[in-house]
């Protein structure tokens, strides 16, 4: 072979080499791509959404999309659509009942005053025991309708006392301003809302008190999480960062504040309205939420159990076909435990 061979085969070589490279580091870029759903909770978190801290992080590439309800999201990560999303215990519950793989790894949120049930002025219900004969609404399948079904429960009254109506927040809002609805149990940015024209009759936590409790959670599709561990560490390393913020430097947290305002611009509202909302929210340190308390401990997990008595509560309502002997796979701690605080 001459020198001019010698070199234009060397040069294909290398042509080749470069190109399969390059393919490869492609496909690993690929590979590096998530779709993360949340919702219009205000949270400390979200802030990273919304200045990009969560990619610049994880060094992937996240494609945020905001959604309504857990339900839908649940819909989305059952259809492969969605990896990671921020849901509610009581459509947790339905999914994982529904045979829906998936894995909470952080604790957002537990039972706090940032959901509640408000009643309208003039509905004529000034205390629980009023409620009788009323028309009260929550977002389908969300742990306000679960909390607002076991408040009726536990007051001994059924659905034939009170008429309960499934729907989404923006309609539970315009019933409720028209007068067609006499209270809705609802979250930001519907609670600021209906408080205008309306008082808190009951909170979230003082439901969770009577037994009913609740919590919001990260969740990811099982598969994803078993394969992506490093992601879902550095997602938690994130969300530790802003939650350990939020408790030491309220002001930072105010309503003229910038992380007021990146709310505000991701999830739309008035600044002021979000900082009131973070204020409302009951947190848990990291250290609790991987406890045996909550995350951790396996079958003595507590998230696991809300999870089985949201189920237990749903199917006698006819909401489920199936209570799962156990829950605990639902739950992992892995996550918190590899994150930085």
């Amino acid at each position: 072979m001459n020198m001019k061979r010698l070199l234009a085969a060397a040069f294909t070589g290398f042509v080749a080499l470069s190109a399969g490279a390059g393919a490869g580091a492609a496909a690993a870029a690929a590979d590096k791509k998530v779709v993360v759903a949340y919702q219009t909770d205000a949270l400390p978190s979200s802030v990273a959404i919304a200045n990009g801290e969560f990619a610049e992080a994880s060094g992937y590439d996240i494609d945020f999309r905001k959604f309504n309800s857990g339900a839908e999201i649940f819909a989305a990560i059952a259809s492969g659509d969605v990896q990671v999303g921020y849901v509610g215990s009581s459509p947790f519950a339905a999914a994982a009942s529904r045979g829906l793989a998936v894995k909470a790894f952080y604790l957002s949120s537990i039972s706090g005053i940032d959901e509640a049930l408000v009643v309208r002025n003039g509905s004529g219900i000034g205390s629980l025991a009023d409620l009788k004969g009323k028309k009260l609404a929550a977002a389908p399948v969300s742990t306000d309708h679960y909390q607002l079904l076991a408040l009726i429960k536990s007051l001994g009254l059924s659905e034939k006392d009170v008429q309960v109506f499934a729907i989404p927040q923006p309609d539970i809002v315009a019933g409720f301003n028209r007068g067609d609805l006499d209270g809705g149990f609802v979250w930001d940015p519907a609670l600021t809302e209906l408080k205008k024209n309306g008082k808190v009759l009951v909170t979230s936590k003082e439901v969770a008190e009577k037994g009913a409790p609740t919590f919001s959670a990260w969740v990811a599709a099982s598969k994803f999480a078993d394969t992506n561990p490093d992601f879902l560490k550095s997602f938690a390393t994130v969300v530790n960062k802003y939650y350990g913020s939020f408790a030491k430097d309220k002001a930072a947290w105010g309503p003229e504040s910038d992380n007021a305002k990146q709310l505000a611009k991701l999830l739309g509202g008035k600044p002021e309205q979000h900082a009131a909302a973070l204020s409302n929210l009951n947190l848990l340190t990291p250290d609790v939420q991987a406890s045996s308390d909550w995350l951790g401990g396996g079958e003595k997990s507590g998230a696991a159990k809300i999870l089985k008595d949201t189920a237990q509560f749903l199917k006698d309502q006819g909401k489920v076909s199936e209570v799962l002997p156990s829950y605990a796979a639902f739950v992992t701690a892995d996550a918190l435990s590899g994150a930085s605080n």
